[in-house]
């Protein structure tokens, strides 16, 4: 069984070296759809509680959110970060308090000082949901991502592989040493 839930993005992005109007910096609202697969927890009656599910998730995301997306090799960076090394933000300022986990893979570099996400590859519909599922696949079960942008959509099914313990009183996942970080509840 699935459980399923939403989670909103406001980013601006370009296609750069693309011949039609998304090579302009335009901005976008994103909806990203993440389906988690498991059996349902007995002591709960579901499968993963979804705004446990958005908790997970937003903690990468949130970089993403209100935030620039270029490509490597798009001239525009350099000279974004010139701007804001001019203004003094470069390196954060004291209103970017909505701010995740700085991270680098082999797809994405989250730069959450500047709100800014340099990716390898031109950051469309299916290019995101290859960056979440890298970010989340050890996190969650993901059996399912769907992500919306305009009147753009995709969506990739996957093959879910973790045994994530998870309590029976609140159907979260248990940390390291098997005790529930919201509840306490301690597997035995």
């Amino acid at each position: 069984m699935r459980s399923i839930t939403k989670i909103e993005l406001q980013y601006a992005h370009r296609f750069y070296g693309f011949k039609g109007e998304a090579q302009y910096l335009h901005g976008h609202t994103g909806v990203l759809t993440i389906e988690v697969e498991d059996t349902v927890n007995e002591g709960v009656n579901m499968v993963f509680p979804c705004n446990e599910i958005q908790k997970t998730a937003w903690e990468v995301l949130k970089n993403f959110d209100h935030a620039l997306i270029l490509r490597e090799d798009d001239p525009l960076l350099p000279a974004v970060l010139n701007v804001y090394e001019k203004q003094g933000i470069k390196n954060g300022s004291p209103q970017n308090t909505m701010k995740g986990e700085a991270f680098q893979t082999e797809l994405a570099t989250a730069y959450p000082d500047c709100r800014l996400v340099v990716t390898k590859e031109t950051m469309t519909v299916e290019g995101m949901i290859k960056i979440v599922y890298s970010l989340l696949k050890d996190k969650l079960n993901i059996a399912k991502l769907t992500f919306t942008s305009g009147v753009n959509a995709a969506s990739q099914e996957f093959v879910t592989h973790n045994k994530i313990d998870r309590c029976p009183l609140c159907g979260i996942a248990l940390d390291a040493n098997g005790v529930c970080p919201k509840c306490g509840y301690r597997k035995k």
